[in-house]
């Protein structure tokens, strides 16, 4: 069903000839079909379906829903019938997000569809099916291949010598699930963007060969800027799934890589000149408008004081005038986890509260989800799903093995603009 750079579903039947025309013109694939949302529906907090709502849920959630080879994860959402599945579509049922980015489900527009189908759309335990709209996902860049030897090791092929680690195109992808419309006229994607272009990067030196540096892509998976209509104004929906800083040696190119990604948006939300270098997928250069509000979502892999990544990444972005930091989700799961753990954990620095990976040692349980908002979006309330062992939804957090993912749905709620 792709036809071309990524694949939008949603709208409404007056905009189907606009939809056709922005088809034609950008190569998307947009699907218009009738509405699956409920005004009704249950939301949870107050709100009562788009348009009626006193402010809007934004959530991220890496939801492990990657599978060793391609189609794997399709097979398994065939049926209503994996376990796995069922955990994350009752968690975000329980949830209920407005707007919902999920990471590490690989790229597969059909298997999208058939979790939101024979998942989303099913209660589970008692909770109340969701509906989402509008959906969007692109190509990311794992597994593609770069053809060259990027780790030394002799060959070519593997994982590690691909534009993002990865065994197959599209692995770890990523997707935006959206009771609002998204604008797909005004969708940038930058997938291509070469790292080398950002001023000051921190590639390591020496590290890689002359023609590794001349073609090796920023993103590990990619970074969007999804516009989000929400009443008459758009919210830009900005989501990225920087790197693990580890899993290299000493050159520490990976913990590099992931400090850049998280640098990406800083610059992308600051002034023209700060943004100037960058250029999206389409050829377009520069930032976000000084006036637009946003949301950067996603799993960034950097807690701001524990853990291996680069000192300062997490900061980059936390200590942006631009982006509002006056409520932190949290949750008493994670403080309860931490506790009950121990290790690593008793010597973190960081608050237990605002966790939201249950990760092993090193480095054990960080705040690596996130959801920020831009300063002109009120943040009303802010949580980390992650109940303690006394609550019956503990169920779906639980322990190694997880039921579901090793990481917690994260969200905001914000006044609409």
């Amino acid at each position: 069903m792709t036809r071309g750079p990524f694949t939008t579903r949603g709208g409404r039947a007056p905009a189907r000839r606009l939809a056709l025309a922005l088809a034609l013109v950008l190569g998307v694939t947009v699907l218009v079909v009738p509405s699956t949302s409920s005004p009704a529906e249950a939301h949870g907090g107050g709100h009562h379906g788009p348009g009626h709502e006193p402010s809007v849920r934004f959530a991220t959630f890496n939801a492990s829903l990657n599978r060793p080879a391609e189609g794997d994860l399709r097979r398994d959402l065939t049926t209503d019938a994996n376990a796995q599945a069922r955990a994350v579509a009752e968690t975000i049922q329980r949830a209920r997000p407005d707007v919902l980015v999920l990471q590490e489900v690989d790229h597969d527009p059909e298997a999208l569809r058939l979790f939101e189908r024979n998942y989303l759309a099913r209660g589970w335990n008692g909770a109340e099916p969701i509906r989402y709209r509008y959906t969007f996902t692109a190509p990311v860049n794992t597994g593609v291949p770069t053809g060259l030897d990027l780790n030394g090791d002799g060959t070519t092929d593997g994982p590690d010598d691909a534009y993002g680690f990865g065994a197959f195109p599209g692995q770890y992808g990523m997707a935006v699930l959206s009771r609002y419309p998204i604008d797909a006229k005004r969708i940038r994607t930058f997938q291509k963007q070469l790292w080398k272009d950002m001023p000051g990067n921190r590639m390591p030196s020496g590290y890689y060969s002359p023609e590794a540096v001349d073609v090796l892509r920023l993103s590990s998976k990619s970074h969007w800027d999804v516009p989000v209509k929400v009443g008459r104004r758009s919210v830009h929906l900005l989501v990225s799934h920087p790197t693990p800083p580890v899993f290299d040696g000493p050159e520490d190119r990976n913990g590099r890589r992931n400090a850049d990604e998280i640098r990406f948006w800083a610059d992308y939300v600051g002034s023209p000149r700060q943004a100037r270098w960058i250029r999206d997928d389409s050829g377009r250069r520069g930032g976000l408008s000084p006036a637009a509000p946003f949301v950067v979502a996603g799993d960034l892999n950097s807690d701001p004081v524990d853990g291996d990544s680069l000192p300062g990444a997490a900061n980059q972005l936390l200590d942006l005038p631009r982006v509002n930091t006056s409520v932190t989700p949290s949750s008493e799961g994670a403080v309860e986890a931490a506790r009950l753990q121990g290790g690593a954990n008793d010597a973190h620095r960081g608050d237990p509260r605002f966790d939201t990976a249950d990760f092993a040692e090193p480095p054990g349980n960080i705040r690596a989800d996130y959801v920020l908002p831009s300063r002109d979006l009120r943040i009303r309330d802010a949580r980390v799903f992650w109940p303690t062992q006394a609550d019956p939804l503990s169920r779906l957090t639980g322990t190694f093995p997880f039921p579901a993912s090793d990481h917690r749905l994260v969200w905001v709620d914000v006044d609409r603009p």
